[in-house]
């Protein structure tokens, strides 16, 4: 009997220990990442080849204690290392650990090298030699606190590696933690198996392995105790032969009840793939679908959905799958009662929108990154329903949702805010466009606990979804933060959200996916329609048009022309786009792109009606210079009175809280102001009076 140790991830030892046994190991102990157990060689080789947990298997050869690094040559030194395996054969020295005395990994291996090679030339044999990468003996040196532990790797590279797997499309989920999933989720062998974000198959595989008891190194054609002069080649030979024959035996099974399912089709032939270098192509089956449409795969028969859905480590990762997890909890609910349901995942915030109790929770590790295994039973009945402390949040919707969808129906307007940081613990911004939904957090203070606002935000998507039954696809989050200069709108992602809506008489297209702003402030609506109900027989003007929804209500309300400038590009196509949709074709309609100050200088064109809402701030590379509407307000509007007819009207907003209006200079100049703010505040914003301030502006 010769001591070893088998290596894990942390979280496996358990199940290593009881594997470890059944496989004819004795004295088993748990130890850190791994078990610690004793075996003749016919049972080492046994478990080398049918581990489905341990990541590799060492030969412990000696341990003792070091106190500088003289001592680490020493211990090293003492070792007979010509009686585990001949010069001839290539070596590799690893070194984990440091202590007061060595703080260098690299230099503890070289000293540790120097002494092996150095023993095997004392000892009358040929120098070793030394190949970091295709060395057939590693040699393991590990130093904790002043204990040197030496061992030879007995099975080679790492066990978890069965060798089906391709690297093209390869999932996160190591062979061994997959089969460590299946263990600890409760599901035996002869029963159905489902996993519905399947990926790669390796959850599939592994379970396919299982049932069909195939050895999971099996395909390996290499392990590191062949190349030890204690291999017996012959007892080998025959553990490897029985494997053989009982894989050989799965071969004439019929398809297990084993499947697994994706949305990406390309995965999928990679998971099928794998499949076929497992050996059991012929065992399980994928197919294309959407875990939030899951079905029933095995008609009336009851088994165990095994799966482990995405998960983000970041904010932004995060949160798109909120409904993923609550969607599918609920597809699941409604399909596969009497089922037993695990879920794997490295985020306990999105553990919690599976809103179902766990039966038993384990805690496991993907590679350094800590993770949950929470089992469910699948009962009759509904969804766990909402906290008792989110309820205030719930009914605040509820009852904003009931007025102003009334409201906005009988206003002919589709797109509106139900909510906007009505309570204090829920600072977000929610808005409907149509059937879709965004919702907008505030940029939390930096001394609010980070953990306490993520478990916030995933309650309000969770409490959405309870109460409007929305589907994913038609949910967008985005943060909302105090920006400047170009990055006041934030490119998002690549995705094309858009469709229309209707805005009184008006309609305008939205993007909810590729920008921080849609296309269409809100709370403009009634200083868009009164621009409408003035702009009859007027030559318009919209300054920092946006994408031009001023204009098109201008343009509706029988405007003799509408000129709009702005900046950007992408906005004045936008404009283009919703005159478009609006039927609005003709000369009169002028798009011009070009710095909007800069215009105004060299613009000889007269107006009847303006309307500008400038940015607080900007300082773009393209314009001449920087821009503040408190400091330069007066500037402005004294160059916009100089392209005003004598009539005629300016509509001047802006979304700064600090704004104040220089009377005193406005009054030199012989404007006449008036603020109107109160009036252009529609009935969704009266809970944030200050969103915007706005002014009408005329000659004396």
């Amino acid at each position: 009997m010769l001591p070893y140790f088998a290596a894990c991830p942390k979280g496996l030892e358990y199940l290593l220990v009881k594997e470890i046994e059944d496989l004819g190991g004795v004295e088993v102990r748990e130890s850190l990442a791994g078990v610690r157990f004793k075996a003749n060689l016919a049972e080492a080789y046994t478990i080398c080849l049918w581990s489905r947990l341990a990541s590799r298997i060492l030969l412990s050869i000696h341990s003792d204690e070091v106190h500088n690094t003289q001592d680490i040559y020493d211990v090293v030194y003492r070792v007979n290392w010509h009686s585990y395996f001949d010069s001839t054969e290539t070596i590799a020295v690893e070194f984990s650990g440091t202590n007061n005395f060595i703080n260098n990994t690299q230099f503890g291996a070289l000293k540790a090298k120097d002494a092996i090679v150095d023993k095997f030339r004392d000892s009358g044999f040929d120098r070793p030699n030394v190949d970091k990468k295709g060395a057939g003996i590693r040699i393991e040196c590990r130093m904790v606190n002043n204990k040197l532990t030496l061992a030879i790797n007995f099975s080679g590279r790492s066990l978890q590696q069965r060798g089906y797997r391709s690297n093209a499309g390869e999932a996160p989920l190591r062979e061994n933690l997959a089969a460590a999933l299946l263990l600890r989720s409760g599901w035996e062998t002869d029963k159905p198996l489902f996993d519905p974000f399947c990926g790669s198959g390796t959850l599939v595989i592994e379970a396919a392995l299982m049932a069909a008891n195939i050895a999971p190194s099996l395909t390996r054609n290499f392990f590191a105790f062949e190349a030890l002069k204690a291999f017996k080649e012959d007892v080998w030979l025959e553990i490897l032969d029985k494997a053989q024959a009982l894989a050989d035996e799965s071969r004439d099974r019929k398809q297990l009840c084993i499947r697994g399912s994706d949305m990406d089709s390309s995965v999928l032939n990679i998971a099928r793939d794998n499949a076929r270098r497992a050996g059991v192509e012929h065992l399980v089956s994928f197919e294309v679908g959407d875990a939030l449409n899951i079905k029933q795969p095995f008609g009336n028969q009851k088994g165990h959905i095994v799966t482990n859905p995405p998960y983000g480590e970041r904010l932004g990762e995060l949160l798109p799958l909120i409904f993923i997890y609550h969607g599918f909890a609920k597809a699941v609910k409604a399909k596969f009662t009497g089922w037993e349901l695990s879920v794997f995942s490295s985020s306990v915030e999105l553990l919690t929108a599976i809103r179902l109790a766990p039966d038993h929770k384990y805690k496991l590790y993907n590679g350094q990154l800590e993770a949950i295994l929470a089992n469910y039973s699948i009962g009759e009945g509904v969804l766990k329903s909402i906290s008792k402390s989110v309820e205030p949040f719930a009914n605040r919707l509820k009852k904003n949702e009931k007025a102003l969808s009334k409201w906005a129906k009988s206003e002919n307007i589709e797109a509106y805010r139900i909510y906007d940081a009505d309570l204090p613990d829920y600072n977000l911004a929610i808005d409907r466009y149509g059937k879709q939904w965004i919702v907008q957090e505030y940029k939390a203070p930096k001394y609010m606990d980070p953990s306490k606002t993520l478990r916030r935000l995933i309650e309000a998507f969770i409490v959405l979804d309870h109460i409007f039954d929305i589907h994913s696809d038609d949910l967008i989050y985005k943060v909302r933060e105090v920006q400047k200069g170009e990055s006041q709108y934030e490119r998002l992602n690549e995705n094309k959200g858009k469709f229309v809506v209707q805005e009184y008489n008006a309609k305008f297209l939205i993007n909810t996916s590729d920008y921080l702003d849609n296309g269409l402030f809100l709370d403009h609506r009634l200083t868009r329609r009164k621009l409408g109900e003035l702009a009859n027989g007027m030559d318009f003007l919209n300054l920092f048009c946006y994408t031009g929804s001023a204009s098109v209500h201008a343009a509706l309300g029988g405007a003799k022309s509408t000129t709009s400038v702005d900046m950007s590009r992408t906005y004045l196509d936008w404009a283009k786009e919703n005159f478009k949709i609006n039927s609005l074709h003709g000369s009169e309609y002028e798009f011009i792109q070009m710095d909007c100050l800069t215009w105004l200088k060299h613009c000889h064109k007269d107006f009847d009606l303006i309307f500008i809402d400038p940015p607080t701030f900007s300082n773009s590379k393209r314009m001449d210079q920087s821009f503040d509407i408190n400091r330069d307000h007066v500037e402005l509007l004294k160059s916009l009175m100089r392209i005003l007819r004598p009539d005629g009207l300016i509509i001047f907003s802006n979304n700064s809280r600090g704004f104040k209006m220089n009377h005193r200079d406005m009054e030199r100049l012989g404007f006449n102001v008036q603020e109107v703010t109160e009036h252009t505040i529609p009935r969704d914003f009266k809970g944030n009076p200050k969103i915007h301030n706005c002014w009408e502006i005329s000659r004396k």
